[in-house]
């Protein structure tokens, strides 16, 4: 998650260029690939550490107004959320975990990570990078979590993610009901996709996370939720068919409620 202070002052850099982003983006459609080999499964395919909060967050019962105290001891890894959900994807699209392999040494793996998160999550590698000793990302990462947190990118990858732009357009009803079967086609497709959520202009959240499971019903469908924030555990966000809106539940960071969600590294401007 991103503080509002320091993404308000990006945001002032960014407004200036959205429409000449929004006329030279074009119309752009997207291609239906093969479907993948496999589902996105959480606690295999998600990492073993969290991005940190960076402060304690409360909620009035009555008013929902939050308050926030610098968190205790101070975070140490914090402001990577977009880092992590990309980082989580690139992994899935582009490693192959073989744990009959032997074990490499640190200079190994940190090449072989190079490269993984290197490469767009919006292409395909003609071969996937093998990854030896392991069997997944989440046992990788509990294993090698600081040569992860070292070579996935910086906090500021987080502040000026090429589809921040995005969020400073209207965000109508049809477009959000697009949105929800876009993703709906990515997950059947077993193309997790990463989503930013977004609550602006007044930025109550400003968060990225990656969808991997659904269930429909005749008034919702709920998605299945891998919250960087949270490593033990997944999330629902859920779209309302009738009102064509998402809501994302109440957590330790955010009151609950209403959101806006777009897809972010599935193409160049995105």
């Amino acid at each position: 998650m991103i503080g509002s202070a320091t993404i308000g002052k990006c945001l002032r850099l960014l407004n200036s260029f959205v429409l000449v982003l929004f006329l030279f983006q074009g119309c752009a459609t997207r291609t239906d690939r093969a479907p993948g080999s496999r589902p996105f499964v959480f606690r295999q395919d998600s990492l073993s550490f969290s991005n940190e909060l960076v402060w304690s967050y409360s909620f009035d019962p009555v008013t929902d107004k939050a308050s926030h105290t610098p968190r205790q001891p101070p975070p140490t890894y914090s402001h990577h959320c977009f880092v992590v959900a990309r980082s989580a994807k690139q992994f899935f699209k582009h490693a192959h975990f073989a744990p009959e392999l032997p074990t490499a040494d640190d200079q190994t793996y940190r090449k072989l990570v190079r490269k993984i998160v290197s490469t767009s999550p919006a292409v395909d590698l003609p071969e996937k990078v093998v990854i030896p000793g392991f069997t997944n990302l989440y046992t990788f990462s509990s294993v090698h979590a600081n040569l992860l947190k070292e070579e996935s990118g910086g906090a500021w990858r987080s502040y000026f993610q090429r589809g921040h732009w995005r969020m400073v357009w209207p965000f109508s009803r049809t477009q959000q009901q697009k949105t929800a079967e876009q993703l709906v086609a990515d997950i059947r497709r077993n193309n997790p996709p990463v989503i930013h959520v977004v609550r602006f202009p007044q930025l109550k959240i400003n968060h990225a996370v990656v969808l991997f499971d659904l269930r429909e019903t005749a008034e919702t469908i709920e998605f299945a939720t891998y919250d960087p924030n949270v490593a033990e555990g997944a999330t629902v966000l859920t779209f309302d068919r009738k009102t064509r809106t998402f809501r994302f539940p109440r957590n330790d960071y955010f009151v609950g409620g209403k959101v806006d969600v777009y897809e972010i590294y599935h193409r160049w401007n995105y």
